[in-house]
């Protein structure tokens, strides 16, 4: 609508002007909800719960089936203490009470109050004639001239990085239960100095990363400062790697894993990875199956139906054939995926007059060669849910943390998560795993070092 036209609905009448507005209102309203000019996983563009359909009736109730026994935590194989409990009187009439009749023994499992440890180090020096100076021992159990723990420090960085407990609740939380003061800015800086001792071990992941058979990349919104960044995720089975940079392009990519991958990558249609070679790339279908719903909602015209149609059943007959290869014989196999791919070529070959199915024929010309990777190679997945999984947690609590206020904190920020995810991923525990590599790092270099390091 122009100024003109608006104004000429206020020249009418005051009833006449009414209807006009109401009428345009209800307009955009079915344009919003037709067309999702507003994203449904934005929370202002969500259905209200109110307004939802009642879902689907479970096929079958929760837990285990009538008969079957049951299950429960598992007896403790170390018992600390032991604790009798007897009566002498009835606790309701106050009658005293003769010897115990029967007895049933009970475990309970608890924490007991943790208070903190405070230890006095004497750190003698020697002489050493050979190197003409004054030696001493290394201490692991804290950072160079630091009072705070390595213990304190890996336990209360898993909090802030991995679970998402903001930096002012893990001050409360040690306060509360520990009797522990420490102020937020104390923890943070504390944390910034671990992670340049721990950045080799981050680096060292990143060349892991480079050399890996198959590789799971994405990426999604961060802030610096207030300022938009990205967070990019590598994922192999056993290694994830995360790195926060200002840029979503390229050279994010050519970075962590160069400019020729000789693995195969999965990923979604983000630009971005088609600036690299590899040996063979994997476009995630469930992205393709996102943008065929999203358009249903708003198109619906017979050349858009037939073209999803086709599309869908193509997509979905091919993830059928790669859960029956092994079931196949070899020549059997082969003679489906070439009929796959030609059924591609004659949907690429189709002419439409729809605006969304060209489109996405452009998309499939494109990416010809890099929808049945899955088929051609074992261990590759047609989707790329395994990276999605691995940033999951940091989306979840992105909004906990406020993110990061420095890159010095974003770089922190990523070395504790890539080294704490990794360490999962292995079905290693993660607070054990990170302490043991840092009291390793510790007793590796030299204090000065590690000063000059920190001063860095």
């Amino acid at each position: 609508m122009t100024r003109d036209e608006a104004a000429a609905i206020l020249d009418l009448p005051r009833e006449q002007a009414i209807d006009a507005i109401l009428t345009l209102a209800d307009k955009a309203e079915k344009f919003d909800r037709l067309c999702g000019t507003v994203s449904p996983t934005c929370p202002s563009g969500m259905t209200p719960p109110y307004l939802k359909e009642p879902g689907k009736k479970r096929r079958k109730k929760p837990g285990r089936k009538k008969g079957h026994s049951g299950v429960a935590r598992k007896r403790p194989e170390k018992i600390d203490h032991y604790r009798e409990h007897t009566l002498e009187s009835c606790p309701e009439c106050r009658l005293p009470l003769g010897k115990p009749i029967k007895n049933h023994k009970r475990y309970i499992m608890d924490i007991p109050p943790v208070a903190v440890e405070v230890t006095e180090h004497t750190v003698h020096g020697y002489w050493c004639s050979n190197c003409k100076k004054a030696v001493y021992p290394r201490v692991t159990d804290a950072l160079p001239n630091a009072v705070l723990g390595i213990n304190l420090l890996v336990m209360t960085a898993w909090l802030h990085y991995w679970v998402g407990m903001s930096v002012r609740n893990v001050a409360r939380l040690l306060a509360v239960f520990c009797a522990f003061d420490v102020s937020p800015g104390g923890l943070t800086q504390a944390w910034k100095n671990l992670s340049v001792i721990l950045k080799p071990l981050y680096d060292d992941i990143g060349k892991k990363i480079q050399k890996s058979a198959v590789l799971h990349a994405d990426e999604t919104g961060w802030r610096i400062s207030g300022l938009t960044h990205w967070l990019w995720c590598f994922a192999t089975d056993r290694f994830c790697y995360f790195i926060i940079d200002k840029s979503r392009g390229s050279p994010v990519i050519k970075k962590v894993i160069g400019k020729l991958f000789e693995g195969i990558l999965i990923c979604d249609f983000w630009g971005a990875y088609n600036k690299i070679a590899t040996l063979a790339t994997q476009r995630c279908f469930y992205h393709l199956f996102t943008e065929l719903a999203k358009v249903d909602k708003c198109n619906k015209s017979a050349d858009w139906k037939l073209f999803r149609k086709k599309l869908g059943r193509l997509l979905m007959d091919a993830v059928r054939l790669s859960v029956m290869k092994a079931e196949l014989a070899s020549p059997v196999f082969d003679r489906r995926k070439m009929r796959l791919y030609l059924r591609l070529d004659q949907l690429i070959a189709s002419s439409r007059e729809d605006k969304d199915v060209n489109r996405l024929i452009k998309r499939l010309i494109r990416h010809r060669n890099e929808f049945f990777t899955f088929l051609e190679y074992n261990g590759v997945s047609p989707y790329n849910n395994h990276a999605e999984q691995q940033i999951r947690k940091p989306v979840l609590t992105r909004k906990i943390s406020q993110q990061n206020r420095s890159n010095q904190g974003a770089e922190a920020h990523a070395i504790f998560m890539t080294l704490f995810r990794s360490a999962e991923l292995q079905g290693l525990n993660p607070f054990d795993t990170v302490l043991h590599d840092a009291k390793k790092m510790l007793g590796a270099v030299r204090e000065e070092d590690i000063a000059l390091k920190l001063a860095a």
